[in-house]
């Protein structure tokens, strides 16, 4: 089997189809895998890292307004077509699989074209531009929210796969995970994700959680500020002199082994990227959600809806947030144990840690019938 997987730009894009080229390779063991980015994106030094074949086309979104750079994207758009012929002839793909992003669009509609079997994978509740203009000329589309399904006209496609997983996410238990930082099995753990890198708001509302958790000692902290925030939130730490590295309190710019931290959780507060929601429910872990107000479309907020609107998460506008919110909110989930079950079990019944194998298994039944 040889696969090509466009997408990049976010980790968000780049991740899953990291996992699906995983799972093709579990079952496939001589399958070539190719994928394909550009080189100012992430996906430039993630892909190669995690040990795969990389080569990147020259390609750029547009403006959503009259500008130069948009004739320029029209003009390298027109070029990436070229050269995603080129490769598609060159590799000759079984398949041709995107995963998001506007990089993934030029070879996703020239592998249509050509007649080569295609699939992409939406993990947002509210799709991309890019995905959805693509909808209408692959042969296959993937889901991690139903809601999603809304946008797409051709039903006939679809599959709610949810979106795929680090292999490793499901297999850790609580105790394991506590164990990972130190923690006490017998006191509730917050985690706190400001994000890879940082998220500023909730970072500063986060403070009188952590005086809470330093006098009272009835839950324990875990906060990971993002690496560019650390610095920062350690001086407001020091500042309202909160000790943050002890046997109850941990403050880190980012947790390189997250699975671990995710395993031990029992309320996650976090923003609503479509990874990080995947993984909440595929734990069946309570949260609440604080949206990044500038994403794409305001997808993040519509993600975090989607939880909501099942009861299982709770939802806080950035523009609502600030540190009395957020520890009320906090307060009145830890006083309602029946809550926190229901949201634990409802987020379950959302998750989907097998999302790999089932767009495995989609790649299959399209190149089986071909």
């Amino acid at each position: 089997m040889r696969v090509i997987f466009a997408g990049g730009g976010t980790g968000g894009h780049i991740y899953p189809a990291i996992s699906i080229a995983r799972g093709i390779l579990d079952k496939y063991k001589d399958a070539e895998i190719l994928f394909v980015g550009t080189a100012k994106g992430m996906e430039s030094s993630i892909v190669p890292r995690e040990g795969f074949s990389f080569t990147t086309i020259k390609v750029r979104g547009f403006l959503r307004k009259l500008s130069f750079e948009n004739l320029v994207a029209i003009k390298e758009n027109m070029v990436s077509f070229i050269e995603c012929r080129r490769i598609i002839k060159e590799f000759k793909p079984d398949i041709v699989i995107g995963t998001g992003g506007y990089v993934c669009g030029t070879m996703l509609m020239t592998a249509a074209f050509m007649g080569i079997p295609t699939l992409i994978h939406e993990q947002n509740a509210f799709p991309g531009v890019t995905n959805r203009i693509l909808s209408r000329f692959v042969d296959r589309i993937a889901l991690t929210f139903g809601e999603a399904s809304d946008y797409f006209h051709r039903k006939d496609k679809i599959t709610i796969t949810g979106n795929p997983l680090r292999g490793e996410i499901t297999k850790i238990s609580k105790t394991e995970g506590m164990k990972a930082f130190g923690f006490d099995i017998n006191k509730p753990l917050i985690l706190i994700v400001g994000g890879s890198r940082g998220a500023k708001r909730i970072n500063e509302s986060s403070m009188l959680i952590a005086e809470e958790c330093a006098k009272k000692r009835e839950f324990q902290l875990l906060h990971m500020t993002g690496e560019t925030q650390y610095n920062d939130v350690i001086k407001l730490y020091n500042n309202n002199g909160i000790s943050h590295d002890t046997s109850y309190l941990r403050v880190m710019p980012y947790i390189h082994n997250a699975p671990y931290a995710l395993a031990g959780a029992d309320l996650l507060i976090s923003r609503c990227g479509a990874g990080l929601i995947s993984e909440i429910t595929a734990l069946g872990k309570p949260s609440i959600l604080i949206p990044y107000p500038y994403a794409t479309d305001n997808h993040q907020e519509y993600n975090a809806r989607a939880l909501e609107n099942c009861n299982a998460a709770t939802v806080i506008l950035e523009s609502e947030l600030n540190e009395n919110v957020l520890l009320d909110r906090v307060k009145s989930l830890f006083a309602d144990k029946r809550k926190m079950e229901d949201m634990a079990s409802n987020s379950r019944k959302l998750g989907k840690p097998e999302a790999t194998s089932a767009i495995v298994e989609m790649v299959e039944a399209l190149l089986n019938n071909k």
